[in-house]
């Protein structure tokens, strides 16, 4: 029997200090040790002969430690061997000579950006602790980053062993015995008197707290995995240092490091576009609802398990109904579904007639059945209701069908817009029909350029340009240069991929209707930002445990983007932004972003419900929403499913606009003729 055993490793105090590098950093190693029943105890290392870290006193494990180094790399190799049966969980800590804690930022890829101070007290941030480390799959990359602003260097993390084990606990917080095997390890940074650490072990820890549902962290948690008497388990990482000019140099640099060496693959079983539209209109056939005077199709709010529509629609953010009108239109047309047709034109015709409010705003969000809705609205979904009507009008325009009705609300809606932008370019985020600025924060302006950019190429009017540049001017002085992305996200407001989304799409916008110079600094941020929005996006593909339903159909995670800070799983919400990818990797000869487009547009179709395969979805073409990949959950199952409500009304949306590379060049070159 095991007599030594470890305690509870929250690590907020080395005071061993085991040998000193001339790279600039310097190591320290514990390894805990449980027995079934007992608390644990924390065992520091020490390195001795033959590369092996020994204890003060005799241990029933073995531990090896080897590093390779090259050039800038150095490859950590960590082997342990039982003598006996045991429970253990083992972690290094390198502390970086010269990073000053309070002089650097911070990286966790997908979760962490800077110190995630835009983050609330409730979600991990400085605002609650500057010492955090997590469990991998939380990551897009299984990596922690440090950049000191003050040198200019930095250095990463990363796991490079195969991950393709999971294991469930019982209790998520506290000491756990893992029921199986797992790949998971943890990674994080740590404040050292002041002193920057790297932080990485195996299995996982979270300290000092667990994230488990949106805005609830819980206490600590610390991984115990058994090792029979001989067996071994080796583990690897690599430690990286480099030099970058600013923050967003070193995203970029660690994005492509990172996708060299992980080599994410397309997804090969991936359904064709006309395969995936074809599922996906089923959502269109099964969700139109016209008993009351807003025609639409159901798709937010409803449970997973039923499918079944209900008495909700939106205009943007999870509705987008209106693009799906638009959707569904050009596809019943180029089909010959003369019934899809005049469903999604009846939606267009009763927005046309009562989908606005007495001041010209669109009616966001609208509960018929109750006879209420919003009076908070949003130029987040303001701009995408004006996104989906331009894309129809300009298509109805090529069809040689025109719609002065819409043309000249679509116009007061504009005017509305240039009420509200501030002399400075941004718009307030939160709003009601009187003007009146609920939310001054300017983190959802991006989405505002794009319709403001279709206004200027389908009516020709240069002051829809103009205000667009304005705003471009405020996303490159507060969003792009300051690395600061956040709140686009209606539902929470934190660092989000959608608002690097969205800045990468509007500069991507505004090049297309610029020349010269002009264009060229348009395409250069459209580039900057887009290497902070792939960071979101997943280069490895999370282990799931036997009876996770998303491990049992072998779901892979790579290519699907993290959502925010605040809300911990993985989606589809891609829209335009693989095509950008694509003509980026034209304009600024990177195929490294061509080449995770195609992993993308392949693993973002896996979990289409088709009869056969509907991966826990009621209905065909209803896409899943809340893809819970990690220990968190947005109110219901935990990793491995869904949460049981969802919105497959921004699902199809974002798949298709996926699905349809085309649309944005066509709408530049066709709009105005």
């Amino acid at each position: 029997m095991m007599k030594r055993i470890l305690g509870v490793v929250l690590l907020t105090c080395m005071h061993v200090l085991s040998w000193a590098k001339d790279d600039g950093t310097t190591s320290e190693w514990r390894i805990a040790l449980k027995k079934p029943g007992n608390k644990a105890t924390t065992y520091v290392l020490h390195a001795g002969a033959t590369n092996q870290l020994q204890a003060d006193k005799p241990l029933p494990v073995l531990v090896t430690r080897t590093v390779e180094d090259a050039a800038d790399v150095k490859r950590i190799t960590v082997t342990l061997e039982a003598k006996e049966t045991l429970y253990y969980n083992f972690e290094e800590v390198q502390q970086l000579a010269g990073f000053v804690h309070q002089d650097c930022q911070f990286l966790m890829p997908g979760f962490w950006y800077r110190k995630n101070l835009r983050s609330p007290k409730e979600a991990p941030s400085f605002a609650t602790s500057d010492n955090w480390q997590v469990r991998e799959d939380r990551l897009s990359t299984p990596l922690t980053g440090i950049y000191n602003e003050q040198s200019q260097d930095y250095y990463t993390v990363l796991r490079v062993d195969k991950l393709d084990e999971e294991a469930l606990t019982t209790h998520s917080t506290g000491e756990v015995i893992l029921s199986g095997r797992t790949s998971l390890g943890s990674t994080g940074f740590r404040n050292h008197n002041n002193t920057v650490a790297l932080v990485f072990g195996f299995p996982y820890s979270e300290a000092p707290y667990t994230y488990l549902r949106k805005l609830t962290l819980a206490p600590s948690v610390q991984a115990f995995e058994k090792l029979e008497q001989g067996e071994k388990r080796t583990l690897t990482w690599e430690i990286r240092k480099g030099r970058a000019v600013d923050y967003s140099t070193f995203v970029a640099d660690v994005w492509n490091y990172s996708f060299d060496v992980l080599k994410p693959a397309v997804y090969p079983d991936a359904l064709s576009t006309a395969d995936a539209k074809k599922a996906l209109s089923g959502f269109f056939a099964q969700s139109y609802v016209d008993r009351h005077e807003l025609k639409y199709f159901s798709g937010i709010h409803m449970r997973v398990d039923d499918c079944a529509s209900n008495d909700l629609t939106e205009v943007g953010f999870i509705g987008r109904v209106l693009l799906n009108a638009f959707n569904a239109l050009e596809y019943a047309e180029a089909n010959g579904d003369a019934e899809l047709a005049r469903k999604a034109n009846s939606i267009f015709d009763s927005y046309l007639q009562f989908g606005f409010t007495a001041n010209g705003f669109f009616r966001e969000f609208v509960d018929l059945k109750n006879k209420s809705e919003t009076q908070e609205l949003s130029i987040r979904r303001q701009s995408e209701g004006l996104f989906a009507v331009l894309n129809y009008l300009a298509y109805e325009k090529r069809q040689k069908r025109m719609h002065p009705e819409w043309e000249e609300r679509v116009k007061k809606l504009f005017t509305n817009f240039d009420r509200l932008q501030q002399p400075d370019g941004k718009y307030p985020r939160k709003f009601d029909d009187a003007f009146n600025v609920v939310d001054p924060s300017g983190g959802s302006t991006p989405s505002a350029v794009l319709p403001l950019t279709m206004a200027y190429s389908y009516f020709k009017q240069e002051a829809y340009l103009k205000s667009a540049k304005r705003s471009a001017g405020y996303l490159e002085r507060e969003l792009i240069n300051k690395a600061d992305y956040f709140s686009s996200t209606l539902d929470a407001n934190c660092e989000d991929k959608e608002a690097s989304l969205y800045a990468s799409t509007a500069m991507h916008y505004l090049a297309q209707v610029t020349k010269g110079k002009e264009r060229s600094k348009y395409v250069d941020l459209c580039q900057k930002a887009a290497y902070f929005c792939l960071s979101w996006y997943y280069l490895w593909d999370v282990p799931f445990a036997q009876g996770q339903m998303l491990g049992d159909v072998d779901f892979k995670t790579r290519g699907w983007g993290n959502v925010s800070v605040e809300n911990n799983h993985v989606d589809v919400f891609i829209f335009e932004f693989a095509a950008i990818l694509d003509w980026l990797a034209v304009e600024k000869k990177e195929s490294r972003f061509s080449a995770f487009s195609s992993v993308i547009k392949t693993s973002m179709l896996q979990l289409m419900p088709v009869e056969g395969a509907m991966f826990d979805v009621a209905k065909t073409g209803y896409y899943p929403e809340v893809v819970q990949h990690t220990n968190w959950d947005y109110g219901k199952n935990g990793k491995g499913f869904y949460n049981d409500i969802f919105a497959p009304g921004w699902t199809v949306a974002s798949l298709w606009q996926l699905l349809s590379p085309d649309r944005v060049s066509t709408y530049f070159n066709k709009s105005g003729k």
